[in-house]
């Protein structure tokens, strides 16, 4: 597949993938179509060689894996970990406000928003509802096509120094979703059921968020650059997951595990997060299910490796300040491993060296990345599940512009490069 190809079918998974429990389900589908069966947590697992299984947790964090026929205990798993949640407005469970003749919906931060970007938007909502339907209780994801929510702009005639000091929102009073005007008001929970085709009295609960409605695009003007919603970090859930199905990964021995968590843009520290039991949880019943001796769990885990994957910082010239002069990465130029000396990302020597000698051996380019030291270094997944698993792991990332953006873009080749490198790992 050409990278332009692949970066669209990139922008078509995104475009599928409104939330992160739409995320895993698209995730899911691709899965199943290339013989993927799903595992139940709360069902005895027995596992068959070169068998290939899914599991769920919450529905917005999932894992896949083969079996391999090697040495588990010797050789180790390979994992790769990403995310599904991006950060955005979460719809409060009591949204419906009217002010001054103006029906609005009440939000909640989640993560850190690049909140600016979310204003003059053609806004929408997804996400998951559930319904109480004569006391069984169902799931069902929502994602609504049509543009009916936005939070314009003041006028700079209101907000004159807003092009000097910047773009300011208090998150109480001025996120509120703009809805409709007062005649025409209509609860959410009914929007909810008239789009469901369910009656409003079944819903219990929901977990929805105020979504894009521009599908995602190619730019440039040799279309080597593409823009959606959602690249941190659906971008790198799709190259790992993109690498697994290839036929290199099904016809290889090894054990090869993609692992894409909800929750990371918050600090993961829950029981579907890379902070919480669902990985451990997995990998040790894979080795459980295959009869393996209870020892044999803890060798696999110190011969297994991880590569973390998440969207990087690239170079804006606009703003040269804000990056660390002599680690400048580019776009289209390679995937970036991360590293900082506290920890923030976990890349070491080794575990760079290994991931290098991965690059080598798939003929792609490769960069490194360090944040300026006077300003705060965000993290990842990799650190906590590093150190829950004992597991030697690598920070790595496409790099991109406009990080939690509403709107971010990246390198057309870089992901089809870091696909060819996830591809060669696992394979």
């Amino acid at each position: 597949m050409s990278a332009t190809a692949h970066a669209q079918a990139l922008l078509d998974y995104i475009d599928a993938s409104p939330s992160p429990w739409h995320a895993a389900h698209t995730s899911e589908l691709a899965l199943r179509e290339k013989g993927f069966s799903e595992l139940i947590e709360g069902d005895t697992w027995s596992l068959e060689r070169k068998g290939r299984y899914y599991v769920k947790r919450d529905d917005s964090s999932i894992i896949a894996f083969t079996v391999g026929a090697n040495d588990l205990a010797q050789d180790g798993f390979r994992l790769l970990g990403a995310h599904t949640d991006s950060p955005g407005l979460r719809v409060k469970p009591k949204p419906d406000n009217q002010l001054s003749g103006v029906n609005r919906l009440g939000v909640e931060v989640y993560g850190g928003a690049l909140l600016a970007t979310f204003t003059d938007r053609d806004l929408s909502l997804a996400g998951r509802v559930h319904i109480n339907n004569n006391g069984q209780l169902t799931s069902k994801l929502v994602h609504f096509k049509k543009p009916f929510l936005r939070l314009p702009n003041l006028a700079i005639h209101m907000n004159p120094t807003v092009n000097t000091d910047g773009l300011k929102l208090n998150k109480q009073t001025e996120l509120p979703l703009l809805l409709s005007v007062s005649n025409d008001q209509l609860p959410l929970i009914d929007l909810l059921a008239a789009e469901l085709k369910v009656d409003a009295r079944t819903i219990s609960a929901w977990e929805v968020h105020a979504c894009d409605t521009q599908a995602g695009s190619l730019y440039g003007l040799n279309d080597e650059f593409y823009a959606n919603s959602q690249l941190d970090n659906l971008a790198s859930c799709h190259a790992g997951l993109s690498a697994l199905l290839s036929d290199e990964s099904l016809s290889s021995n090894q054990f090869n595990v993609c692992a894409f968590f909800d929750h990371e843009e918050i600090g993961s520290n829950s029981h579907k997060g890379a902070d919480g039991s669902f990985l451990p949880d997995v990998l040790e019943r894979i080795v459980g299910s295959l009869d393996m001796p209870a020892e044999d769990y803890k060798r696999a885990l110190s011969n297994s490796f991880m590569i973390s994957a998440d969207m990087a910082h690239a170079y804006q010239p606009n703003f040269p300040s804000a990056y660390e002069p002599d680690h400048k990465v580019w776009v289209n130029k390679g995937p970036v491993i991360k590293v900082n000396a506290n920890i923030h990302y976990a890349s070491n020597s080794v575990s760079q060296a290994r991931f290098i000698q991965l690059c080598e051996q798939a003929n792609v380019p490769y960069q490194q990345y360090s944040h300026r030291t006077d300003i705060g270094c965000g993290s990842t997944i990799g650190p906590m599940t590093s150190a829950r698993l004992g597991i030697n792991t690598v920070d790595v990332g496409c790099p991109m512009w406009a990080m939690h953006s509403i709107r971010e873009s990246a390198g057309v080749q870089d992901h089809q490069y870091i696909t060819q490198v996830f591809t060669q790992f696992f394979s």
